[in-house]
């Protein structure tokens, strides 16, 4: 384990640059520093999920989330380093597939909306393809986080089935997209 922080502000970063886990330094606004921003940012959405009303099973698979998210940023700010487990991905299809068993088909898109903790659901999702856009464009100089690529793909899926779980549980409708309103149709 690495040091750990015991002053908070170093003053290193006031000219732009940041030091990764290597110990190289790189700008603030290198395409490293926001793909482990990005994961950053979704961990915390999904901690802001986790303060709503969720259920047992929810909550057990994304605490796991979590840990998977804050391995995946060390990988990332640490080039070379691989922490995220081989069986990630594998994991995360087995969960959305428990979770989405004894959910209706969709024949239509949903609006992201509802309770708040759908509505955070679907919030964590969109940041989740951020992070995996921001990912993606960094495999281009470093082909070896290509599996964390997969794993956010695979996560994004995982949170829009959550939060349909959160809709039922909830007790809400999803709002479908009335698509009828681009082609200038009338509703039904």
């Amino acid at each position: 384990m690495g040091n750990r922080l015991s002053k908070i502000y170093t003053r290193t970063g006031d000219a732009g640059d940041t030091g990764l886990g290597d110990g190289s330094r790189v700008a603030k606004d290198s395409i490293r520093v926001e793909a482990y921003g990005t994961v950053d940012e979704l961990n915390s959405v999904i901690g802001v999920l986790l303060a709503c009303d969720t259920p047992p099973g929810v909550r057990e698979c994304l605490l796991d989330v979590q840990h998977d998210l804050f391995d995946l940023g060390s990988e990332l700010s640490v080039p070379g380093y691989r922490a995220l487990q081989a069986d990630s991905v594998d994991r995360l299809e087995r969960q959305l597939d428990a979770f989405n068993a004894d959910l209706p088909p969709l024949k239509e898109f949903i609006l992201p909306s509802g309770s708040m903790a759908v509505a955070t659901a679907h919030l964590a999702r969109t940041v989740c393809r951020r992070a995996e856009r921001r990912v993606l464009t960094l495999s281009r100089e470093d082909q070896t986080i290509r599996n964390t690529v997969v794993y956010l793909n695979r996560l994004s899926d995982l949170l829009f089935v959550i939060a349909r779980v959160l809709a039922r549980q909830d007790g809400a409708e999803e709002v479908y997209w009335r698509s009828e309103r681009i082609r200038g149709l009338p509703p039904e």
